[in-house]
């Protein structure tokens, strides 16, 4: 598995320590977003916490609302609103200043940027905004054989418009591919950096974190077979209804936090291919350390466990083309009281002891644990196609869905299984039984669900729909 956290930590937002800032009247403001500390924007900004509080008359640093605006101190030359904005997958240094308007160095200077040639999807700068110097929606692309004039009168602008708002050295400057921005005319949707066979690409939910499900949607500007990689994971692309294409994708719960590739490629119907690799940065999950658990020996025993783990992963390997599942996924424990009673959450740490050995195995929690006694239902999260049922020495006695599309739901230790492989079942379809077969310390709910062969926390399905309409 790559991992690139030596370069992160010389090309993305680099702070280093300074003489104080002084304070200031006037000048730029930063407006607060969801998830913001005033101790992290004062970080982020090379100032103490106590100097960013004396510049704006805070007295009690805990009482910070999203939308409020406070001056940054020590930004000489720099005016106007203060915004923070992550990096799309796609989008580099060049098209950020040319959409934002915001000159390189300006943009350098803010986000302390050692190295910005190269941008990583996920990475969150600060971007100002003010009246004159406003984010331009238009864009166009030039085409191969295309002149800057040509592609001016092709979008409705005039050619020394063009050369001023990208900061071209003159008509003569532009190169096929490139993405320009227009202050006036008509945009073409196209433009984005990437290959011609794709009209459009995003990750919706970057920047993407340890046990979380990415989402890459494509559009394609002609015919193509598309594939691509993630981390060390090939991608499925499957038809999202809309005119394009989706894949999911699991970051596993051990992945280092950094920078990983995210690789598309399109084979086209004349068997060339065209293909596009960016960066994107993984964030650590925070997962806290679960208490020592002990166990019997023989259920940490890689002669037993290895065989069991390789079965499971071959049976979540195939990503079917159909989706059953709808909306997001209901609890599998829907039917009795402590539905939201987690005894473990996804993605803590734990470590194995072998019960009267030195016996000791690390790794973490590969679902969530649903508090209840031996006999209670489980219910199907969502539709899906029975591909596993069958007692394991570690698991006990376990059922496996496929949902489709290479998302499956695990249910582990029951104290009876209720369906047969084949089998389809419906939304809320009682599967199972509660036990405390295999590994356990007591009768539990033990559900993981798998993306592409990486557990992911079952919560995200829980909370929200994928993919994202």
């Amino acid at each position: 598995m790559r991992k690139f956290i030596p370069i992160i930590l010389t090309l993305v937002i680099i702070f280093s320590p300074g003489a104080p800032a002084m304070a200031q009247t006037g000048g730029a403001v930063y407006i607060v977003q969801a998830g913001d500390t005033l101790s992290g924007i004062a970080a982020r900004f090379n100032l103490s916490t106590a100097e960013l509080m004396q510049a704006n008359n805070i007295s009690n640093p805990d009482q910070l609302a999203v939308g409020q605006s406070l001056i940054i101190p020590g930004l000489e030359g720099i005016s106007g609103t203060l915004i923070a904005e992550t990096v799309a997958y796609g989008d580099n240094f060049r098209s950020l200043s040319r959409r934002t308007q915001t000159p390189p160095l300006i943009l350098q200077k803010l986000n302390r940027l050692v190295s910005p040639g190269e941008l990583y999807a996920g990475v969150s700068l600060i971007i100002p905004q003010s009246e004159t110097n406003s984010v331009s929606g238009t864009r166009l692309e030039l085409n191969t054989g295309e002149t800057l004039l040509e592609a001016a009168v092709r979008q409705g602008s005039a050619p020394w418009a063009l050369v001023q708002v990208n900061g071209l050295a003159g008509t003569w400057a532009g190169l096929p591919g490139d993405v320009l921005y227009a202050p006036s005319g008509t945009s073409d949707q196209t433009a984005n950096g990437l290959p011609s066979a794709f009209a459009a690409a995003r990750v919706s939910n970057l920047p993407l974190k340890q046990g979380g499900t990415a989402e890459i949607h494509v559009q394609l500007a002609q015919p193509a077979s598309l594939g691509g990689l993630l981390v060390d994971h090939p991608l499925h692309f499957f038809p999202d209804g809309q005119g394009g294409y989706v894949a999911l994708q699991g970051i596993h719960a051990m992945l280092e936090p950094g920078i990983y590739p995210l690789r598309l490629e399109a084979t086209l119907e004349n068997g060339t291919k065209q293909a596009f690799e960016q960066m994107v940065l993984v964030l650590s999950g925070y997962y806290p350390d679960d208490p020592l658990l002990y166990v019997e020996p023989a259920t940490i025993d890689p002669t037993v466990t290895q065989p069991e783990t390789d079965l499971i992963y071959s049976v979540v390997a195939e990503a079917t083309p159909l989706r059953l599942w709808g909306d997001t996924f209901y609890t599998p424990a829907s039917e009795y009281a402590d539905s939201t009673y987690f005894t473990s959450r996804f993605g803590n740490r734990r470590t194995y002891i072998g019960t009267g050995t030195d016996i000791k195995v690390e790794g973490f929690h590969t679902g969530l644990d649903f508090g209840g006694g031996t006999g209670l239902p489980i219910t199907a999260p969502a539709p899906g196609v029975v591909v596993f049922a069958q007692e394991l020495n570690v698991r006990g006695k376990a059922t496996i869905i496929d949902h489709g599309w290479g998302v499956y739901s695990g249910f582990w230790h029951q104290s009876e299984i209720k369906v047969e492989v084949g089998q389809r079942v419906e939304q809320g379809e009682v599967i199972g039984l509660v036990g405390g077969t295999g590994r356990v310390t007591g009768a539990h709910l033990h559900w993981e669900i798998w993306v592409n062969g990486v557990q992911v926390d079952p919560l995200d399905w829980l909370e929200q729909a994928y993919p994202r309409e």
